[in-house]
């Protein structure tokens, strides 16, 4: 089979097919036979159906069969003789004009690029570092105490101020009239926690029990009720319970009730330093594993494939679908979504992929099955039963896979730290968990 090798653009290449018509001919006669034995036709035995009824039948769909599969494999060896990576899928059409007892084929395909890397001791990444702290644990206890509260209803006396529930009644009017969930009774919420509008929150602070207030509130632009954003209303509001928290003392008794082995103050603190040291380790592999592979991405050297570029999109497009009909959104798979807005992200995505692969292959940087075991080993450690979860990610090779891509990141950012110019940087808790200070 003669096979020529064209560049058109950039990663676009042509390859022409040459296929013998009689090979063509033959496994279509054959695959006809194999038909006949087992098709069942109204006035025929089984296996006893004429083949010219069999060809007049099937002849078109098995011919068709035959030249797709006959086609894909003369591409299959075409491009693997010419050690060509191919990126999506080729475009074949028929040439018109081909030798006598042959048919040709042009297929037009793209392939992978190849990468170009700066100097790896050229490339600058910053890393972060952070230290699980006492102020960091205390607020963590702080949390769960807050998760444990319970209240207690305040004296008629007792002004509303922030950490109490309060139960009111309300009714909104907006130009004098009332609107869809504008009024509530025996409403509950949490003063100073943001729960409601700040202008809300901020009339209610201060009330007693029994007293009523009528006051103005704007309804921000943004809004997520839309008949009402951007809109000026007037509130009446009647305070009818004002409850005070009451947080349980960190004491034993609380370590006891949240379930820590070693009940006691100490061990409630050591079980959550434990846990958020866990936390930041992952925090911080994710944050400079992203520093240090944006790094090199961006100073490699590569066309995408358009083809890559294209999937990409439409896997986001259809991640966009599903995410709005999980919302509840009417006729979200045929909702208009532009792919150019997720064009960028599918580049870097595509970009960042072809890097990654790279490396690996160049590097040896493939995840071996003990890196993966270790992994899955210490994603289980923080359950209760952590054999059940290794167990669950052996069950499933697509976990599995997940597993394995993380692991290769993984070795492809150690390798980039060992050889790129590192510079570190100590970051807050606060910081790295996205907190306010």
């Amino acid at each position: 089979m003669a096979v020529t090798v064209e560049t058109l653009e950039k990663l676009e290449r042509k390859i022409t097919l040459s296929l013998p018509v009689d090979v063509i001919t033959k496994e279509v006669d054959l695959r006809l036979k194999r038909v006949a034995r087992q098709v069942k036709i109204d006035g025929f035995r089984p296996g006893k159906v004429p083949m010219n009824i069999v060809a007049q039948r099937y002849g078109y769909s098995t011919q068709f069969e035959v030249m797709n599969d006959k086609v894909g494999e003369a591409f299959a060896v075409a491009t693997n003789e010419a050690k060509l990576r191919v990126a999506g899928q080729p475009s074949i059409t028929e040439k018109e004009g081909a030798p006598e007892g042959q048919m040709q084929f042009d297929a037009i395909f793209e392939v992978y690029p190849e990468v170009k890397f700066a100097d790896m001791g050229s490339v600058e990444v910053e890393t972060v570092s952070a230290e699980v702290t006492d102020a960091a644990i205390d607020k963590t206890i702080d949390i769960l105490r807050k998760q444990r509260r319970t209240f207690a209803q305040r004296g008629l006396d007792g002004a509303a101020q922030d950490n109490d529930r309060v139960t009111i009644d309300f009714e909104g009017k907006i130009d004098g009239e009332p609107f869809q969930g504008g009024k509530a009774e025996d409403f509950q919420f949490l003063l100073g926690e943001g729960q409601m509008l700040k202008e809300f929150e901020d009339a209610v602070r201060g009330m007693k029990s029994g007293e009523s207030k009528t006051f103005p509130l704007s309804f921000p632009a943004d809004y997520h009720g839309k008949e009402v954003a951007g809109k000026q209303s007037d509130f009446l509001v009647t305070l009818k319970k004002v409850e005070a928290a009451h947080l349980p003392e960190v004491t034993d008794e609380l370590a006891k009730s949240l379930g820590v082995a070693d009940a006691t103050v100490a061990g409630l603190r050591a079980d959550i330093k434990k846990n958020l040291e866990r936390e930041v380790k992952f925090r911080l592999l994710g944050r400079n594993k992203q520093a240090a592979l944006d790094a090199v991405a961006t100073k490699a050297e590569l066309d995408l494939p358009n083809a890559s570029v294209q999937a990409e999109l439409e896997r986001m497009v259809e991640g966009a679908r599903a995410d709005l009909k999980q919302r509840g959104i009417k006729d979200a798979d045929k909702a208009p979504i532009p792919d150019d807005i997720f064009r960028p992200q599918a580049e870097k995505r595509v970009r960042m992929g072809l890097v990654v692969a790279d490396l690996v292959r160049a590097n040896n940087l493939q995840a071996t099955a003990d890196q993966i075991k270790a992994h899955i080993e210490e994603l289980a450690s923080s359950y209760e039963k952590p054999a059940d979860v290794v167990r669950w990610y052996y069950g499933d090779m697509s976990r599995l896979g997940e597993v394995e891509a993380i692991v290769i990141e993984n070795n492809v950012t150690d390798f980039i730290l060992s050889k790129a110019k590192v510079n570190a940087k100590a970051i807050s808790f606060d910081e790295l968990m996205g907190q306010q200070g």
